[in-house]
């Protein structure tokens, strides 16, 4: 049965269910997959909580290792993820196939920036009591914040959602992640999420390092609300952007949200454009609509066209 993961362990309490819906088989998909409960929220990120001290003071090369040991466990899924998220998503093959190497690519990449250690900017300005006036001994460094909510992404099931950009940076540098699922790709999900899991446990990281969880938006808003949230990071519309940051501003003590968020790309097209050559004009506008079966954030979704004498042919 699927079930969250709080740090190793599995839970299922929930009584309302998610199920994919399938562009392939134009059907809700089979599995259904719990919604985390209050309850489960907290755990998840108390005990994401209780795992930073810890991995904030990690060496860079040991997270570095447990970057790695993801991108292996992805790999190793094989067939069975591309299947899954193609099934899911209505993507192609191909498509998703390379959005897995993107994905691995992003955990090594980001694993020698945890191992090579720049990432904190290190600035040592020593002391010079003779300067006038006198110069104090001055240092300054990033530092891991916490606990980080990441929410997963709709149109890339790998490269922005459960082991994306956004879980290895964090990773990376310190910070303990709690994903919420995207309610399109559960059963992708499920399995990065195993992978993950799986890859803390090779490499001896502390229970609470990363935990997953199934949800609505009461779930999400739990999640930025909680109290041992230190970020948010989403990928998304503009909309539930703004709804995320506007939640983190309310609490007691707000925190960043670190949001990329798509609009509707207004194309203007001229009177010139239409008379130079309007049928291929229209061709490639329904190229980059249609690109990545309508799913990449580039997409246009508005075209405002001036002028009427060609209006109709480009139509």
């Amino acid at each position: 049965m699927p079930h969250q993961y709080i740090g190793y362990r599995t839970t299922a309490r929930g009584s309302t269910f998610i199920q994919a819906f399938s562009p392939v088989k134009q059907a809700p998909l089979e599995a259904r997959y719990p919604v985390a409960t209050r309850e489960e929220v907290d755990e998840a990120m108390w005990l994401a909580q209780s795992a930073f001290p810890a991995f904030r003071q990690m060496p860079g090369a040991r997270r570095a290792a447990f970057l790695r040991a993801i991108a292996d466990e992805i790999e190793a899924l094989g067939d069975r993820l591309v299947e899954t998220a193609c099934l899911e998503t209505g993507l192609p093959e191909g498509r998703i196939k390379g959005e897995r190497g993107r994905t691995c690519g992003q955990l090594r990449f980001f694993a020698d920036i945890a191992e090579e250690g720049s990432w904190c900017e290190a600035i040592i300005d020593t002391a010079r009591p003779d300067a006038t006036p006198p110069r104090p001994d001055i240092r300054r460094m990033l530092v891991p914040m916490g606990p980080v909510v990441v929410f997963g992404a709709s149109n890339f099931p790998l490269a922005f959602s459960t082991a994306g950009g956004d879980t290895a940076s964090a990773l990376a540098t310190g910070n303990p992640v709690v994903v919420k699922a995207h309610e399109l790709h559960p059963g992708t999900h499920a399995l990065v999420a195993e992978a993950i899991v799986c890859a803390a446990r090779r490499t001896d990281m502390p229970e609470g390092v990363f935990s997953a969880l199934y949800g609505r938006h009461e779930v999400g808003q739990w999640l930025v609300q909680h109290e041992a949230a230190e970020a948010v990071a989403f990928t998304g519309s503009y909309g539930g952007g703004m709804a995320l940051y506007r939640l983190a501003q309310q609490r007691p003590r707000p925190i960043p949200v670190f949001a990329e968020m798509g609009s509707i790309n207004p194309v203007f097209v001229t009177p010139e454009a239409l008379e130079g050559d309007a049928e291929g004009l229209a061709r490639q506008l329904a190229a980059s609509v249609t690109l990545g079966a309508g799913q990449f954030c580039t997409n246009p979704g508005l075209i405002v066209v001036f002028g009427e004498s060609q209006t109709n042919e480009f139509a």
